[in-house]
């Protein structure tokens, strides 16, 4: 059913068809009106056998879903930016565990400066947190892909986090189209858990491992997302069978085959890259797209395939690996050693700054010459940043940078509604 409605009220009626046996959550910007929407089918009914539980911090939210998972419960929650970072000790124990959790990451800038606005800081910092990490470009991929993050999950027995862009597409409105709840069924069977807390088979969950088997359990999470690397587009044509449209997967190619450039990102950027890209294409440049998403399994054969015949890659994304740079391109290049590929590292978007045709046009034009620098940062203000490096150097007690910065630009804080 087509309907209009906000990115955030999108997910959570896909989540409610998923029909979760446990919601725990904690407020936090952008993702709270996916709660919220829950909260309110909860008590109103339209969400049934589900117990809606308000937690008092993120940590507990992760700590409750822990909890509930192992008792066998289909079990769902969300969160953000500093709250994914407040329950990372849980994150790291749920998917050691094996829990089948899914969470809406709603994709937002990490403090300090604090920011509310949107970058894959977040979800990036924990790449390596044993959970996978599927990547949204749309709100209808959005909703798709948490109906798949279940199946995904509850197969496995590993948890899945499915990123959408803050504000981007938590709250953008959009036309969607809204699948049956015969729909979901046929597609996502009842949860049969591969572990679950049993009085009359009694077992230890989270036992003490020392060296002598830490490297093997270890080796089992690496084990499953290597599975998940042959799943992840097998439920993809699954879910086309059954909704009779295409998503998920582990990568998606836009004008790749005669491309000479292609520009690799992941989430809601890849809408504006391609409408760079097609008029671009429009004016004679051979350049394509490449969306990603699965971080995690990072699909390292399907982009070497992508990408082999191609001149050169550019990576677009938009979070920064502080002291070294790209993050995802850093990935990409492993997938293409040897290749004997030009490749360039373009840092956007941090902390919610605009992305334009106009200075990606310009940005993917100088790629195209092999002009770029290896590090780009899209529209940095350098003098902003000289001027503080050069007062730090005359001056010992410089203050803080950010206060210092937003000085500069005629204002001592930004306002946060």
């Amino acid at each position: 059913m087509l309907k209009q409605c906000e990115g955030s009220h999108a997910v959570a009626e896909a989540v409610a068809l998923c029909r979760p046996e446990v919601i725990c959550a904690y407020p936090i910007s952008p993702q709270t009106h996916i709660v919220e929407g829950l909260g309110e089918m909860v008590k109103s009914g339209d969400l049934t056998d589900c117990e809606f539980i308000n937690v008092e911090s993120e940590f507990a939210a992760m700590s409750v879903a822990i909890g509930s998972s192992a008792t066998g419960a289909r079990t769902y929650t969300a969160t953000a930016s500093q709250g994914l970072l407040f329950m990372v000790e849980a994150v790291y124990n749920a998917s050691g565990l094996g829990l089948p959790i899914v969470m809406t990451v709603a994709n937002r800038a990490i403090g300090a400066p604090i920011n509310i606005w949107n970058d894959h800081s977040d979800s990036l910092s924990q790449r390596d947190c044993g959970w996978i990490q599927l990547f949204a470009e749309s709100n209808q991929e959005a909703l798709d892909l948490h109906i798949q993050a279940f199946k995904l999950a509850e197969e496995l027995s590993l948890p899945v986090m499915v990123c959408m862009d803050g504000f981007i597409l938590t709250h953008a409105y959009e036309r969607v189209d809204m699948p049956t709840q015969a729909q979901v069924d046929a597609f996502l069977p009842p949860y049969e858990p591969r572990q679950v807390l049993d009085p009359a088979d009694p077992v230890s969950i989270g036992a003490m491992v020392g060296p002598e088997a830490f490297m093997e359990v270890r080796y089992l999470a690496h084990a499953k997302q290597m599975q998940a690397l042959e799943r992840i587009p097998q439920l993809a044509e699954e879910f086309k069978q059954v909704f009779g449209r295409e998503c998920g997967g582990l990568v998606r190619t836009y004008c790749t085959e005669d491309a000479e450039t292609i520009v690799i990102a992941m989430g809601s950027v890849l809408g504006t890259i391609k409408d760079t890209v097609d008029e671009m294409r429009a004016a004679g440049h051979k350049i394509g797209v490449l969306g990603i998403t699965s971080f995690r399994p990072f699909p390292l054969l399907a982009v070497a395939a992508a990408l082999k015949n191609c001149k050169r890659f550019v990576v677009l994304e938009k979070s920064l690996a502080v002291g070294i740079g790209g993050i995802v391109a850093t990935n990409v290049r492993m997938a293409v050693t040897g290749m004997g590929l030009k490749g360039y590292t373009v840092v956007a978007g941090l902390g919610g700054r605009a992305i334009t045709v106009k200075a990606l046009t310009g940005l993917f034009d100088k790629a195209g010459r092999d002009e770029l620098e290896l590090l780009t940062f899209l529209d940095l203000d350098w003098n902003a940043v000289n001027k503080q490096l050069e007062r730090e150097k005359q001056t010992r007690r410089s203050g803080p940078a950010a206060e210092a910065m937003l000085r500069d630009l005629g204002t001592v804080a930004s306002k946060i509604a």
